[in-house]
């Protein structure tokens, strides 16, 4: 979720209609932190090569949702949990006739039990990104060859990434994660996203935030736009 995702809109043109109806829905309830119009439309692409299962954490009032649900083929089942019960209920009143999506209420770990996925959208949970949140397990939670998204970072400009003063370790858990290979996207100056796809050969092994930088892997290149995980 993006502050001022909602907004960012407003001079936006020719959005699905599903998208339209969950921005309607943000608006109306006042919620401010949609998916941004530029992550919205790669959800949309990756979604489409989604065979049977995509999961999503933290639903807001569904437009990333709706971005999903709108480039998945048909008799792809859609899964989103949203931990705040009155959002949750907007979500579910906006994809009410679609049978397709279910949006469920509580902790993001509600999500494990539909899958595995083809793609998981890591937006309210599961990311790492506070110490009081536990990365979820791609080797366990995705298909071989499933794609993971965690969104809402800013592109990196070094190596290893920064966050402020500091080594930004949960985008580098990400980024090395052994069952993955990963990639950070910049979709915008100040925004990008990692998607991560789980390797065919990858046992359900979770490493630790704590790591030193240099146990993650010194011997990947500079340029964050090249990262993969490390063999």
């Amino acid at each position: 979720m993006s502050l001022s995702g909602t907004d960012a809109y407003d001079r936006e043109t020719g959005l699905p209609p599903l998208v339209e109806r969950a921005l309607a829905a943000a608006r109306a309830h006042g919620f401010p932190y949609s998916c941004r119009p530029e992550q919205g439309r790669l959800l949309h692409a990756l979604a489409g090569g989604a065979r049977e299962a995509i999961g999503e954490t933290g639903t807001g009032c569904g437009v990333g949702l709706a971005w999903l649900a709108s480039g998945a083929r048909d008799g792809v089942r859609l899964v989103s949990v949203e931990r705040d019960p009155e959002w949750a209920q907007v979500a579910s009143e906006v994809f009410a006739d679609r049978p397709d999506v279910r949006v469920l209420c509580g902790d993001w770990t509600r999500v494990e039990a539909d899958g595995p996925y083809d793609l998981l959208v890591l937006d309210g949970g599961g990311t790492g990104k506070t110490p009081a949140d536990a990365p979820a397990d791609p080797a366990r939670l995705l298909v071989p060859g499933g794609r993971i998204v965690v969104d809402d970072f800013t592109p990196a400009t070094d190596w290893p990434p920064r966050h402020g003063e500091s080594v930004d370790r949960p985008r580098l858990h990400w980024l090395e994660h052994p069952a993955l290979d990963t990639i950070e996207i910049p979709l915008a100056a100040d925004l990008a996203t990692l998607v991560g796809m789980r390797r065919r050969s990858a046992s359900a092994r979770l490493p630790s935030l704590e790591q030193a930088p240099g146990e993650l892997g010194d011997h990947l290149p500079p340029d964050p736009l090249l990262v993969r995980g490390g063999e």
